[in-house]
């Protein structure tokens, strides 16, 4: 599994030339030493303790999660204040991700297509102008304007009655905090893992609940440290039912009927 880049040694630093602090008056708040903040700044300790994590959370007002996974040089100032202020602005993809695009010769941005080969290459350069001009592009009809949408090859069964082997067109969700519980989505993970279409769910703990339509399958959760892309669902294409589409409002009544058909047959086999 990919390692992730850890910001926190930058981090301190950036926050407390920020606030125009030395390293020996920002030591003497906190109780420590200069040579150890120092340390901590410069990335000479190895393996800090979670002591000091949440030394400096408290003092800064910025999570842990903030202060180790997003790069705040990048931020804005408001965007820093929206931090200080409490929202967390590591699960709104608009502010730390970029989202890379093709258009056509008209301006048009693309619909580009993730084949299987491509799913791994695609989790090292889904940030890379050149790699995803590389993928396939299609134009779809009656896609809502000012989004960006992409095509993902799926598989299994855990999102029936999508079948296996279907097709996802999703809308790229910037920020993570916007979505309603149970939103169908297409979630590009780091590492080995392996795209996948799930209902996701927004925890309080900044994890995603992830779900599946086939109850066969148990939920679990996943850190948003380790989600990439957050593809929302639109549309879906099947070869078991060629060149079609369909809204979420008929695939949950289709969920609903094969709720009810088991419900039915739990009660015939209990008489």
């Amino acid at each position: 599994m990919d390692r992730q880049k850890i910001f926190f040694g930058p981090n301190l630093k950036f926050l407390r030339e920020r606030r125009k602090l030395s390293q020996e008056s920002l030591a003497e708040s906190l109780g420590l030493s200069r040579s150890k903040l120092n340390a901590l700044e410069n990335g000479q300790t190895k393996a800090p303790q979670p002591e000091d994590y949440l030394t400096f959370s408290d003092f800064f007002k910025i999570s842990v999660d903030s202060l180790l996974k997003v790069d705040l040089t990048r931020l804005g100032e408001l965007q820093l204040r929206e931090l200080e202020a409490g929202n967390d602005i590591y699960m709104k993809g608009s502010q730390i991700r970029v989202l890379a695009i093709t258009v056509d010769s008209e301006n048009r941005e693309n619909v580009e297509y993730v084949p299987v080969r491509a799913k791994a290459g695609y989790r090292d350069g889904y940030a890379d102008p050149e790699f995803i001009a590389s993928l396939p592009r299609l134009t779809l009809p009656d896609l809502p304007a000012g989004h960006s949408f992409r095509m993902f090859p799926i598989s299994g069964d855990s999102m029936l009655p999508v079948p296996d082997g279907s097709t996802v067109v999703g809308q790229y969700t910037e920020d993570w905090t916007s979505l309603k519980a149970d939103t169908p989505c297409v979630l590009i993970l780091r590492g080995e893992g392996d795209f996948v279409f799930k209902l996701v769910t927004l925890l309080d703990d900044r994890r995603l609940l992830l779900r599946s339509l086939n109850p066969l399958y148990e939920p679990y959760t996943v850190e948003s440290g380790d989600v990439l892309e957050v593809w929302q669902f639109h549309s879906f294409q099947s070869r078991e039912i060629p060149a079609s589409e369909t809204t979420m409002e008929q695939l949950l009544k289709m969920v609903l009927l094969l709720q009810r058909e088991v419900t039915q047959m739990k009660i015939e086999r209990s008489h």
